[in-house]
């Protein structure tokens, strides 16, 4: 690794929940409508980058700006920063390295069953691509009835409309639902930090993805494991490389089957959304996951619920106060929306701030495309590992004491290690649950009830040949997962 110091003449950055898209809206990261994967060959012969489904051709509006910043370590062969952009030529990437043979066994977990045969897991088994499954299908009418029958008491709180918190006042106001999108209300549910000091609970999200092996073979190098949060539909097109993921030994975590805002949803969504991303990770891995990352980080205590009910804790990344967050935003490098340098900028904020916190920290990271792997292996990473004082880098689940198995439903004995969650022990969900982190009071219906209420998140914005460019609004803080 060289040990050197990078300097970019600009303006300097704050970290502040996503710094300049703070009048942006909450959108999902896949686009709806489609009904395949991207294609690499497409993206190769197009000179673009790996997009998500549904992505189109388009420039960014103007050029981001360049900040400064100074990191101590790059890595040797760090793509430059000046063609880290949108719109880059695609780079080679790697594929999966490793074809595992069906009943192969993940010998690093006790108890683990063998891997399954890809070959019977077909896309024709599972709801389309990139949108809301449907409610009416028998498996989500049995997980819905598993809710029921779970003894988790479902606050009755009307699903958010799209608009983020301006067109929910009456929501962002009502500080007893708990909605993190707006105020950065936690309960001691979700998992926010690590608890010991200058831990990085490392994360990577809206993967498996055409990129996804480079960042593996870099962590591999580097001897490093992180925590994917994987999308259901990335899955169906990636399995091979979510397969090397998990051999690999890094924890593999719920992300949702459409990267829907999920307090938009009514309940019977939710659980289609959660429910079918659980089973497709155990069709191609053989084990459930146990923690879930919303996307957005849109979780209000409906949400909750609902997902302690289907055995999900929730990770969510560090926040300082109502409107600093621990994000990177590198995932709008590649929407034209973030330039390079200010990401790394953000990052030395990030750090700058994290060690003078009494906790260790989580940080929101991806790997869905070309951009945000070249700047996690080429600089953030690097840097990260030359830190003085030394960092400790690892999975969320170890950074929490606790073995890897403990982060699958069948490695794991719920009865005498339940999991986990930062601050205190596991609590049932219901009107005025303790731990806000602001006032809490009488559960607000808004109104109306979950299942009177049919809304979707409302896909908008536009994405780009190298990602995504979304815009929308939300006011004092901009969500991006």
């Amino acid at each position: 690794m060289k040990l050197s110091l990078l300097s970019v003449l600009a303006v300097p950055a704050a970290v502040v929940a996503h710094g300049d898209h703070a009048a942006r809206h909450i959108y999902p990261r896949q686009a709806s409508g489609s009904s395949a994967a991207a294609s690499p060959s497409a993206s190769r012969s197009s000179g673009s980058a790996a997009a998500p489904p549904g992505s189109s051709t388009a420039a960014p509006v103007s050029s981001p700006p360049t900040v400064a910043f100074s990191l101590p370590s790059t890595n040797p062969t760090a793509v430059p920063l000046s063609q880290i952009v949108s719109g880059a030529s695609a780079s080679p990437t790697l594929g999966a390295t490793t074809a595992y043979p069906a009943g192969a066994s993940p010998t690093f977990l006790s108890n683990a069953p063998g891997l399954p045969d890809l070959s019977k897991v077909l896309p024709a088994n599972y709801p389309a691509l990139d949108k809301p499954p449907p409610t009416d299908s028998p498996q989500v009418q049995q997980w819905i009835q598993d809710v029921k029958n779970s003894g988790i008491d479902i606050p009755n709180i009307a699903p958010t409309v799209a608009g983020g918190c301006p067109a929910n006042a009456q929501a962002a106001a009502d500080t007893s639902r708990c909605w993190w999108t707006c105020g950065g209300c936690t309960r001691d549910t979700d998992v926010t930090t690590c608890p010991d000091k200058l831990t990085w609970g490392l994360t990577h999200d809206d993967g498996p993805a055409f990129y996804t092996p480079n960042l593996l073979q870099y962590l591999d190098q580097v001897q490093l494991k992180t925590t994917f949060f994987v999308v259901g539909s990335r899955v169906i097109s990636y399995p091979a490389i979510l397969q090397e993921e998990y051999m690999s030994q890094h924890q593999i975590a719920v992300h949702t089957w459409s990267h829907p805002a999920m307090t938009t949803l009514t309940n019977e969504e939710a659980i289609a959304e959660l429910g079918w991303t659980k089973k497709v990770i155990h069709d191609v891995l053989g084990v459930t996951p146990q923690y879930w990352r919303p996307p957005y980080g849109d979780i209000d205590d409906r949400i909750r619920a609902i997902s302690r009910a289907m055995n999900l804790t929730p990770i969510m990344w560090t926040r300082i106060s109502a409107t600093s967050t621990f994000d990177t935003g590198d995932f709008n490098i590649a929407g034209g929306s973030t330039s390079a340098s200010q990401v790394l900028a953000n990052w030395e904020s990030i750090i700058g701030n994290a060690t003078g916190l009494d906790t260790g920290f989580i940080v929101l990271e991806h790997d869905l495309f070309q951009q945000a792997v070249e700047i996690a292996t080429g600089y953030i990473l690097p840097a990260a590992l030359a830190n003085q004082p030394p960092l400790k880098i690892e999975p969320v689940v170890s950074c929490l004491h606790k073995p890897l198995g403990d982060a699958y439903l069948e490695t794991n004995d719920n009865k005498t290690n339940p999991p986990v969650v930062s601050g205190s022990n596991p609590v049932t969900l219901s009107s005025g649950a303790p731990g806000s982190s602001e006032a809490t009071g009488a559960l607000n219906n808004n109104g109306g009830k979950n299942a009177a209420v049919s809304m979707q998140a409302n896909v908008g914005g536009f994405m780009t040949a190298a990602g995504v460019s979304l815009v929308a609004l939300v006011a004092g803080i901009s969500v991006f997962l």
